[in-house]
């Protein structure tokens, strides 16, 4: 490029040198709009810098609310397609107006307010509502879902809704949109936490896994970055703030150091948000995913739980018999629940599931627990034709050595089932170790998305949450209580009469 003559050769040696200084460019280049709408160079916040430093192949990020982590990526994206040539880069929302959105918002808002001089260099020779190209043969495309093609960066938006609502396109973007970024270039994952189930936990889960265990990560390998409302210092309060004795406690159980405005700030917000908070401002990575997805059925029953201690340690015990509960599917998951009946409460001491075995496998699964049995209640599908021997399923099973099975009718208001579970389950206590995994069902059991309509559907979504809320839903329906029995207390007076 040659040198203008207003402009001095060590100004422009000056301006080459910025310019081939990526961090520079990212905080000074850009344009962006600010929360009140004003438009303003783009400089990255505490938690951006952070993330920039640590920037991997494969990136998961989780995050709280506001702290911009969109905004940094597309910026960051943008940036990489106009200053290397023949790149490539996709952006999937859960929504097609979302994935518009970001693209207006933020990537077409930084590009038309770059300097004239960046925008003469490399110019958009394409340019629609959900992609650009450029003249030095770079591109980027909006969706909800990408499969084919080649990309050099990827980048997957709110996650965890899409995984909530839309299970089918979080396992499009799993096996599609993921494999369209080969080995050694990029991809960012970023969202709140949306329950304890789909694709965004699993990734979460996986990648801080890794980080704990502090291997080296291949170009294959995600890593886990975790930014908690704190990381951003605007989220603080100058205002008189009571802080109840259970608040002072989670903070302490913190061990991190807080400000009085931080504190006053974290009280007055969870007044609004509730349960809330935890998800869409966590202080750590745990708790953000404790909050129940929208939609699910039992949210403030497993609140409750917790809240009540409910969920934690609990011994099973040797005397007491053991009752199991089913859901049939030996095609699908068949998962078993049990429980011993403690006075009027109920303890959950134990979950299994499988799929893809025999009744022999699940029969030898009980004989290899230490419990004495009662009794079994299986669903109204238990007296189904087994495909083998063409009998009724329970009658294959009690020649396979189960005894005392029963069967719950099928009833025709799964909405009331659904709602007697719901008054059942302040009566139980659930191991957290042994039963983690239906502890997770049952936060998780949700109802289908009508997307045409926006609505939820009255129906529960067929997932894998559903096997294990079925189950325990046959314990809540069909269980017939045992009463104890309660022998007359003869008193001492008694003996004079």
């Amino acid at each position: 490029m040659a040198v203008s003559a207003k402009i001095t050769q060590e100004k422009y040696d000056e301006l080459v040198r910025l310019l081939s200084d990526r961090e520079w460019r990212l905080s000074h280049l850009y344009k962006i709009q600010d929360k009140d709408g004003n438009k303003v160079t783009f400089t990255p916040n505490r938690a951006q810098r952070r993330f920039y430093k640590k920037i991997w192949y494969y990136n998961i990020i989780l995050k709280s609310r506001q702290l911009g982590f969109s905004t940094f990526i597309l910026i960051y994206i943008l940036d990489a397609l106009l200053f290397n040539p023949n790149k490539s880069a996709g952006v999937i929302a859960h929504s097609l107006e979302d994935a518009k959105k970001l693209f207006r918002n933020k990537i077409k808002f930084a590009y038309d307010n770059l300097p004239p001089e960046i925008k003469q260099m490399v110019s958009a020779v394409q340019d629609s509502s959900n992609s650009m190209v450029f003249s030095n043969g770079s591109s980027i495309s909006v969706g909800t879902s990408l499969r084919g093609g080649t990309l050099q960066y990827l980048h997957v938006s709110e996650l965890g809704k899409i995984a909530a609502k839309y299970p089918e396109k979080a396992r499009e973007i799993k096996t599609g949109a993921l494999n369209t970024v080969s080995v050694g270039q990029q991809i960012f994952i970023e969202s709140t936490a949306e329950g304890q189930g789909g694709l965004f936990y699993e990734l979460c889960q996986y990648s801080e896994q890794l980080e704990d265990e502090g291997k080296e990560l291949s170009a294959m390998d995600p890593r886990f970055h975790f930014f908690p409302w704190y990381e951003d210092k605007t989220y603080t309060l100058d205002f008189d703030v009571p802080i109840t004795d259970e608040l002072q406690k989670y903070f302490d159980s913190l061990d991190i150091e807080l400000t009085k405005g931080q504190k006053a700030w974290y009280a007055k917000k969870s007044q609004s948000m509730g349960d809330d908070m935890l998800r869409e401002f966590p202080s750590t990575s745990r708790e953000s995913f404790q909050t129940a997805v929208e939609g699910t059925y039992f949210v403030r029953e497993m609140s409750f739980l917790r809240k009540d201690g409910r969920i934690g340690s609990f011994s099973w015990d040797p005397a007491k018999k053991v009752y199991t509960f089913w859901d049939i599917g030996l095609s699908d998951e068949m998962s078993i629940v049990f429980m011993q009946q403690d006075g009027k409460d109920f303890n959950i001491i134990d979950y299994y599931e499988n799929s893809g075995e025999g009744l022999q496998h699940y029969i030898d699964y009980l004989d290899s627990k230490p419990y004495s049995y009662d009794e079994h209640y299986w669903p109204h599908d238990g007296v189904k034709r087994d495909q083998v021997t063409a009998s009724e399923l329970y009658k294959t099973a009690m020649r396979l050595g189960m005894k005392r099975i029963n069967i719950v009718p099928r009833t025709q208001d799964l909405a009331s089932d659904i709602q007697a579970t719901r008054n059942f389950l302040p009566r139980c206590r659930f191991d957290a170790i042994k039963c983690d995994i239906l502890i997770k069902h049952l936060g998780n059991y949700r109802k289908k998305w009508n997307d045409r309509l926006g609505v939820w559907h009255d129906q529960p979504l067929h997932d894998p949450a559903s096997h294990g809320a079925d189950a325990f839903r046959c314990l809540a329906i069909g269980f017939r209580e045992k009463q104890p029995i309660v022998k007359e207390r003869i008193e001492m007076d008694d003996w004079s009469r």
